[in-house]
């Protein structure tokens, strides 16, 4: 899918073991909030979710297998932040999140004229077992998934 200039790709910095990318969703920020956050509907764009009460849990993805993924942090509705033990060069998953093995991301929304503005920034990279292999995966990842985000609510609210 080819990325317009609403949805210009994920950007690796080398230098900050970091991954960024900012797109605009033609939707409120309260369902775009809901979309980032709960298990179902994270579910219908991103990996298969399931989160316990205390936002322990997993994503599955198909070909990849089951991610150990938490919720590190929520600043409802602004920001949510989630670690995950996603080492794609390691070639195994952990059963849970391994905190020296582990990258986090952060969803930060602002509202940007009738839709949202998303961005996703995911750093740690310097902590898992090949950080520049894992740096461009994550980056093609990040395009792949939040164009999927973009085409669930279709361009329309």
């Amino acid at each position: 899918m080819e990325s317009t200039d609403r949805t210009p790709p994920a950007v690796v910095d080398e230098a900050a073991f970091s991954v960024t990318r900012s797109i605009a969703i033609a939707a409120s920020a309260a369902k775009v909030w809901r979309a980032i956050t709960e298990p179902e509907h994270l579910s219908l764009w991103f990996g298969r979710t399931v989160l316990d009460g205390a936002g322990v849990g997993t994503m599955t993805f198909d070909g990849h297998g089951v991610v150990p993924i938490r919720i590190e942090s929520i600043d409802a509705p602004r920001s949510v932040t989630y670690r995950w033990s996603n080492d794609n060069a390691l070639g195994r998953m952990p059963a849970e999140v391994d905190e020296a093995n582990s990258t986090v991301f952060t969803f930060t929304l602002e509202p940007e004229g009738d839709g949202t503005r998303l961005t996703v920034v995911e750093s740690g990279f310097d902590r898992t077992s090949d950080p520049l292999a894992n740096l461009e995966s994550h980056r093609e990842g990040w395009n792949i998934e939040l164009d999927k985000l973009v085409a669930l609510f279709g361009g329309h609210e």
